[in-house]
């Protein structure tokens, strides 16, 4: 049974203080929240790596960037770089915290909001539960410029509602046959079933540039094929060693290795999302993200 939900204190007072060469961000010129979601259809293609270092670029290109992890059954953001946040979703979801009590700050100036690990009933939200994540949420539109949303691997319900909501999609693919089989799957649900259109395809653990384009072709030629669909190619982010080794220090790589190729490529994609126009109007902002959830899931 959900609890009555504490009222959330406005986030950022006294606690947001920019990282040392973090631009300020103004607010006279703030535009809506962008939400986009970085997805995959098939676990272990590095997308939690991929969500974690663009927030980390983002914000150190002076934009106020959140992301919420929401693979809620096996949350683990935090654990790749090192935070051990007291609190979590749950707590908040239980009403016995306020998302201000929950949002910890982690490298470059991002903001984290942490879901949990090893909760069965967090694996599937109910729609109960997901209004009242609403309710606690709707106060951050002014705050940020991004709000990343870390979704889970696979078709599942959660990760369905949540790409479905955010409008904008990065689907991260490795060279794996199974990989890019799978992100097809992925989107021909989210297109078949909620009418989504707008996919940024992002190749990852490639060996280079050329392997790159092969994942986006695979891909981009099936959606065009069978769902007379066109999907974006967003970038790509080179297997790299230094990638294993920034998880096992528990740091992001860009703040370990900042001149390592796959930060180099992740920085580029950040700044390609700056100058890539989002739809006009709702679509795509943070209020159109509440509404999604509302209007757009059962549970």
């Amino acid at each position: 049974m959900l609890r009555r939900m504490k009222k959330a204190s406005e986030p950022g007072d006294g606690s947001t203080a920019s990282s040392p060469g973090v631009v300020p961000k103004e607010r006279a010129s703030r535009r809506p929240t962008r939400v986009i979601a970085v997805t995959s259809g098939k676990g272990g293609v590095g997308k939690t790596n991929i969500a974690a270092n663009l927030a980390y670029h983002l914000s150190r290109m002076g934009k106020r960037t959140l992301v919420l992890d929401a693979d809620m059954g096996l949350a683990n953001i935090d654990v790749i770089l090192g935070l051990a946040p007291k609190y979590n979703l749950y707590h908040v979801l239980r009403g016995e915290k306020a998302l201000s009590d929950v949002i910890v700050e982690g490298p470059g100036g991002m903001k984290i909001l942490p879901a949990t690990s090893g909760i069965p009933e967090m694996a599937e939200l109910s729609r109960g539960e997901k209004l009242a994540l609403l309710d606690e949420l709707d106060g951050l539109g002014s705050e940020l410029d991004f709000m990343l949303i870390d979704t889970a691997a696979g078709i599942a319900g959660n990760v369905i509602y949540f790409n479905v909501a955010a409008r904008e999609i990065i689907v991260v693919a490795s060279p794996e046959p199974t990989s890019i089989t799978d992100a097809y799957a992925l989107i021909k649900v989210l297109y078949s079933q909620h009418g989504e259109k707008r996919f940024m395809l992002l190749a990852n653990m490639v060996k280079n540039s050329g392997e790159a384009r092969e994942v986006f072709l695979k891909v981009s030629n099936a959606t065009s094929h069978f769902l007379n669909l066109s999907i974006e190619f967003i970038g790509h982010v080179p297997d790299d060693t230094r990638v294993t080794e920034a998880v096992r220090r528990q740091k992001a790589l860009a703040e370990a290795y900042p001149d390592a190729a796959a930060s180099k490529c992740i920085e580029s994609i950040a700044r390609k999302l700056c100058k890539r126009q989002p739809e006009t109007g709702e679509a795509g902002s943070l209020k159109f993200f509440w509404k999604s959830i509302v209007e757009k899931t059962r549970g």
